[in-house]
């Protein structure tokens, strides 16, 4: 397929506990840069969660589609009516909130000179209030269901394997990490000091994965 067409409200809200968002890059099958969609439902709602790009290095476009909102850069508030559109670089906290009830924003985000991998959290991100609360167990279920169904990101591998290492459960850790390695090479040096793999930092099999690729 070469093109795709959907309308924002046709895009089921999705939330990791925090603010709900809808997960355009990854309903429309875009390969090229990230695009998350947010709604702030009633006047004063917080449409975006409070962030600054630092761990990522993302550029961020933010494109007010329809209502009123009011950006906070820095501290700094910065009135957005509809058509608005806001560029923040990396590093920058930013958040927003409705002025509005119904306020969309459509994000866009990249990192400069580097091409974009999407590497799917937008479908572990349901997930993740699982893995808060300590129900490893169930987020493996889940998690497995959601791999089988979308093999082509790493980060559901990624966090499988933290939960598989928080569950007691090495050998599949490992397996899953291995294969997220294998295509991401970024996400071995994370794995070294993510605090979820002590149970299992010991494994030999671990260190010769992290330390050494096989």
């Amino acid at each position: 397929m070469t093109y795709a067409v959907a309308h924002v409200d046709q895009l089921e809200e999705v939330t990791d506990g925090r603010e709900p968002w809808r997960p355009v890059r990854h309903h429309l099958g875009i390969t090229a840069f990230g695009a998350t969609a947010w709604t702030g439902h009633t006047a004063g709602d917080r449409i975006i969660n409070e962030h600054d790009e630092s761990d990522d290095s993302q550029e961020e476009l933010y494109l007010v589609l329809r209502g009123r909102a009011v950006f906070e850069l820095d501290g700094e508030r910065q009135d957005a009516p509809a058509g608005t559109l806001v560029f923040v670089r990396p590093g920058v906290k930013r958040t927003a909130f409705a002025e509005e009830a119904d306020t969309s924003i459509l994000a866009l985000g990249s990192r400069p000179g580097k091409a974009y991998q999407p590497d799917g959290w937008e479908i572990w991100a349901p997930l993740h209030p699982l893995y808060q609360a300590g129900k490893y167990a169930e987020a493996i279920d889940r998690g497995r269901e959601l791999i089988e169904a979308n093999p082509q990101y790493t980060m559901p591998l990624y966090n499988l394997a933290c939960c598989e290492s928080l569950a007691g459960r090495p050998a599949d850790a490992i397996e899953h990490l291995r294969r997220a390695f294998e295509m991401s090479e970024d996400l071995r040096a994370l794995a070294k000091t993510d605090s979820d793999f002590d149970p299992i930092r010991d494994d030999p099999a671990f260190k010769e994965l992290v330390a050494t690729g096989t």
